[in-house]
């Protein structure tokens, strides 16, 4: 008679093996050893790559909200420790940062950052320095010193000086007059002021009579109207031996106690041999 053990044991070992709790216990220990495993990997990622120096970004020119999201993905922290106003230059903008870029650091290593200003400065032009009837190109740097530029809006006539500040003019209007000085005006760095200069030419004067006086005596009285003598001529085509001396006889323009010339121009005459 046949014995049927193993036939039986080896359908018990079939049946364990499939058994759905059999199945279910096995893909629980290999979940868990996959975790476990995977952690153990995670730990030693970490553990290797602590204290490790990363090469920090260069952030100068950048916008920080821009910058911000770069470092928080490389594990560094932006700190904003200070602002400055640059002229021409929009908000937000960094401009210095320490450590610099380059430097080899930590994860997690706080850089500290001087970003733009949004609002410009604001400089009161009035009370930091007089300007009505002060000397134009002094003023100019002192004002450039305060990051406001100038220009020369017109040049005006004034006997006694040269280059004086006569009007100071700021976004197409006077703010500073002769009859008009402010006690403060601000005005923001980079903003441009211009200004009316005193000028001893371009004048208007009355045209002196030089007929019957000598060339020599003409001269002076010309030049203290701010004239010139221009254009000599010899009547009836004759020559002098002394022309200084020689006496005028007509004179272009002519004088009518009325005409107004500029300073500068000149007059012509007509002169012969004096008696």
């Amino acid at each position: 008679m046949k014995k049927k053990g193993k036939p039986n044991a080896f359908r018990q070992t079939i049946d364990f093996l499939t058994n759905k709790r059999f199945i279910l216990n096995l893909l629980g220990i290999l979940l868990f050893l996959f975790l476990v495993i995977f952690g153990v990997m995670q730990w030693l990622k970490i553990y290797t790559n602590h204290g490790q120096k990363l090469e920090l970004p260069d952030y100068i020119g950048s916008h920080i909200s821009d910058a911000n999201r770069d470092a928080d993905r490389k594990s560094f922290e932006i700190i904003v420790n200070d602002s400055v106003h640059i002229v021409g230059q929009p908000g937000g903008i960094i401009h210095h940062q320490n450590p610099p870029g380059g430097s080899k650091v930590k994860e997690g290593r706080k850089i500290y950052t001087t970003i733009t200003k949004y609002n410009a400065d604001k400089v009161d032009i009035a009370s930091t320095f007089p300007l009505y009837g002060q000397d134009y190109e002094a003023k100019k740097n002192q004002l450039q010193q305060k990051a406001i530029a100038s220009e020369i809006k017109e040049f005006k006539y004034d006997p006694l000086t040269t280059g004086t500040i006569l009007e100071v003019w700021h976004n197409g209007r006077p703010i500073i007059t002769r009859d008009r000085d402010l006690k403060s005006y601000e005005m923001e760095r980079g903003d441009k002021l211009a200004f009316v200069v005193s000028t001893p030419e371009g004048g208007s004067f009355v045209i002196p009579n030089l007929v019957g006086q000598t060339v020599k005596r003409a001269r002076w009285a010309v030049e203290n109207s701010k004239f010139r003598i221009g254009n000599i001529t010899y009547a009836n085509d004759l020559g002098v031996d002394d022309p200084e001396n020689a006496v005028i006889v007509s004179q272009s323009p002519a004088y009518d106690g009325v005409t107004l010339m500029t300073s500068g121009e000149s007059i012509d005459i007509v002169i012969k041999a004096g008696q």
